[in-house]
């Protein structure tokens, strides 16, 4: 009985995890305007906590290539399946938004593609090479998947040149088996290296949850492994379960923990740590573009 109890209060959500709920006419034109050009974002499909803040604010994070993913990450909310969609129009579709927007940094992600040879990194290059097109002074970030070690693959992606080059490892190397799937720490690592040696001047990011069964050192660790692989912003967020049948809530880390990271990474030598508890991937990445450059300088 005392362990069932325990296990309680350990899931309850802390005060400075809920999110208030606003929408406003943002919201429902952003809303209104994705559904309208067939078009998917993660802050849907993965259920982001902070849906509401940053549609407000007129920012979204694009989902290409379908809203069906070829594998079955054990904390993701993303429909899984074999997907049928491969639509070559996107890229202008996802253009026209931006431009509607009138945002001034676009992110786009997609689902994995493994049933496809080149992952998708052909649609990547061209919603890159749409987007700027349209909108010139519009910055563009993408968060590609590993293309399971497809290097050539990953060469379309940064010849076409975005601003950023965003790839996951998602959690410490000891958790990273149970907790992507068919996904390689090591392989990871080495995506972003290989990046950053097609492109040097091509700033390179990935991220982090907690939560998932690491300790607070092994968050260290990884953080570690992302410099020694010349990764040059990091992000750190607080795992929130999306279904009972996702993967549970081990641990709830305090606004200080997270801090302290923060800290940490700076002092590793990231331009730029973005840690936090609602803190995800594209979480205020037009900021992190901003602060970034700045601490690059300071440094150089």
């Amino acid at each position: 009985m005392a362990s069932d109890n325990q296990a309680k209060n350990r899931q309850r959500k802390p005060e400075w995890l809920k999110v208030r709920l606003t929408t406003n006419e943002n919201f429902r034109e952003l809303k209104k305007m994705m559904r309208g050009k067939t078009l998917h974002t993660v802050c849907e499909e993965a259920r982001c906590p902070n849906i509401y803040e940053c549609w407000a604010n007129r920012t979204a994070t694009f989902m290409i290539l379908g809203d069906i993913c070829t594998r079955a990450c054990r904390f993701c909310a993303v429909k899984t399946g074999l997907p049928t969609e491969l639509d070559w129009a996107e890229p202008e579709r996802v253009a026209e938004a931006v431009e509607q927007m009138g945002v001034r940094h676009a992110v786009v992600t997609s689902v994995a593609r493994d049933d496809l040879k080149d992952g998708g990194a052909a649609i990547f290059a061209a919603t890159i090479k749409a987007i700027r097109k349209r909108n010139p002074f519009t910055s563009v970030e993408v968060l590609i998947p590993d293309f399971q070690g497809n290097w050539d693959a990953l060469k379309v992606v940064m010849d076409a040149k975005p601003d950023i080059l965003n790839h996951n490892i998602e959690t410490v190397r000891r958790r990273s088996d149970r907790v992507r799937s068919k996904a390689k720490y090591d392989r990871s690592l080495e995506l972003l290296k290989r990046a950053k040696e097609m492109q040097p001047d091509i700033p390179t990011k990935s991220s982090l949850m907690v939560g998932v069964g690491e300790t607070f050192e092994e968050v260290v660790e990884a953080m570690q492994d992302l410099r020694d692989h010349q990764v040059d912003i990091v992000t750190i967020g607080q795992y929130l379960q999306p279904t009972k049948k996702h993967l549970k809530i081990e641990r709830y880390y305090t606004p200080e923990e997270f801090e302290k990271w923060k800290e940490i990474g700076l002092e590793m030598g990231f331009s730029h740590v973005e840690s936090g508890p609602l803190v995800r991937s594209s979480y205020h990445a037009h900021e992190q573009v901003r602060s970034a450059k700045q601490n690059k300088e300071k440094m150089a």
